[in-house]
C-alpha cells in the first residue's frame, strides 16, 4: 500500500474513532450552564477546566467547632435564575479541607465543603471552596473534579443541559480518594 492508501486508510481509522467515542447529547455540558444548589437555587456555572476544585460565592465565611469537629458557616448571596430573587441564607456545613491558594496577592486558606449540585438530570456531591465571588461574573465555578464526571465539555457553547434532578434523581457522592492534580 503506497502513501496515499496509507493516509485514507489512517483518516478512515480516525474518523471511525472519533464517531465511535462521539457522546450523547446527554453527556455534553457547556462552558456555561444553569446548575441547582441545595436549596433548590438555580445558579449560573462556569464549567472551568483549568480549575481543580470547584468554587461557590460565600460571605461571612466563619470556621466554629460543633460537637468536637469544624465546621463552617457562611451565607450564600445568590440570585435565583428562575424566580429572579435573591437568596440570601446562611448555612452550616463540616468543614471537608481547608485549602490552599497561591496568587498575585500572595498566599491564601480556603474552606471547603461538601455541597450538593444538580447538573442535567444527576446530583452530585462535591467539593467547594467558599471565597467571595462578588466582583465575578459567575457565583459558582466547576472545577476538573466535577467536569470529569459529568461528560464532555463542549467549550463553544453554552447551557447545552437544564438542572432537572427529582426525587429520583441518581446521586453521585463524593470519591474521598479523588486526588486529580
Amino acid at each position: 500500500m503506497g502513501f496515499t492508501g496509507k493516509t485514507l486508510s489512517g483518516a478512515i481509522l480516525a474518523s471511525t474513532l472519533v464517531t465511535g467515542a462521539m457522546a450523547s447529547d446527554d453527556d455534553v455540558f457547556g462552558w456555561i450552564e444553569n446548575a441547582t444548589i441545595e436549596p433548590g437555587i438555580m445558579v449560573k456555572a462556569k464549567l472551568d477546566s483549568g480549575a481543580l476544585t470547584s468554587s461557590l460565592d460565600a460571605r461571612d465565611i466563619e470556621i466554629f467547632e460543633k460537637e468536637g469537629e469544624e465546621w463552617v458557616r457562611f451565607r450564600l448571596k445568590l440570585e435565583d435564575q428562575i424566580s429572579g430573587e435573591e437568596f440570601s441564607d446562611s448555612l452550616e456545613r463540616p468543614l471537608y479541607r481547608e485549602q490552599a491558594v497561591r496568587g498575585a496577592g500572595g498566599r491564601d486558606e480556603r474552606p471547603v465543603v461538601l455541597m450538593e449540585v444538580c447538573m442535567g438530570d444527576t446530583i452530585y456531591e462535591e467539593q467547594f471552596s467558599l471565597r467571595d465571588r462578588e466582583k465575578m461574573l459567575y457565583p459558582m465555578l466547576l472545577g476538573r473534579r466535577t467536569i470529569s464526571h459529568l461528560g464532555l465539555l463542549d467549550v463553544r457553547n453554552t447551557f447545552l443541559q437544564e438542572p432537572n434532578c427529582g426525587d429520583d434523581a441518581t446521586i453521585v457522592r463524593q470519591d474521598p480518594e479523588d486526588s486529580q492534580s
